[in-house]
């Protein structure tokens, strides 16, 4: 595994070791021994999936202290954008966003610590997304940032008029509407 850094600290690109033939291929997509020792010793709790078809934005979402959530996300066939921004407070990069491609193809992860907001827009025909979580959802503790707010300025590649939104995603609040926490805040468990 090949951990890979950021313009923003403790948000970390993976790449794992693939090993592959005319068979096919095999990789560890996750060793909680090489996690721990490599980025931070973080404990997933759940494993969640999600297909989405060319143009499908989700995001950006988190959740609140004390639910919020750290994520290891990844492709595992398609392509898409996937983006995270920074949303803590005492943070040098607050308000500051990394995007990278993540596919099936190029096998990379993400780890999005707790703290940011985190969406990805597909490129592909379609994508299945896959991203390990530290903490359980809470309806009551959701939060989310406008995908198109001017204060971000994300470049998501595509165009406005290829974006399919979800109605929740298209009604988000924008990013000088919300109330924002520090490092140690957003750290504190549920």
């Amino acid at each position: 595994m090949k951990i890979i850094e950021t313009n923003i600290s403790d948000l970390y690109l993976i790449e794992p070791k693939v090993v592959g033939d005319t068979r096919g291929y095999f990789m560890e997509s996750f060793s909680e021994n090489l996690f721990s020792e490599m980025v931070k010793k973080v404990n997933f709790l759940q494993d969640n999936e999600s297909k989405s078809l060319f143009g499908v934005l989700r995001g950006l979402h988190l959740q609140k202290p004390p639910y919020t959530q750290a994520k290891l996300v990844r492709v595992i066939e398609g392509k898409v954008l996937d983006v995270a921004v920074d949303l803590r407070i005492d943070s040098p990069t607050f308000g500051k966003y990394h995007s990278s491609e993540l596919s099936g193809e190029n096998k990379l992860q993400l780890f999005v610590p707790r703290g940011f907001a985190h969406g990805f827009v597909v490129l592909s025909e379609y994508a299945i997304f896959s991203y390990k979580v530290d903490n359980f959802y809470s309806p009551e503790h959701e939060l989310g940032l406008r995908f198109n707010d001017f204060d971000l300025n994300v470049d998501w590649i595509l165009s406005s008029a290829q974006i399919s939104l979800s109605g929740k995603d298209q009604s988000l609040p924008f990013f000088k509407e919300q109330h924002y926490f520090s490092s140690n805040e957003y750290n504190k468990n549920k």
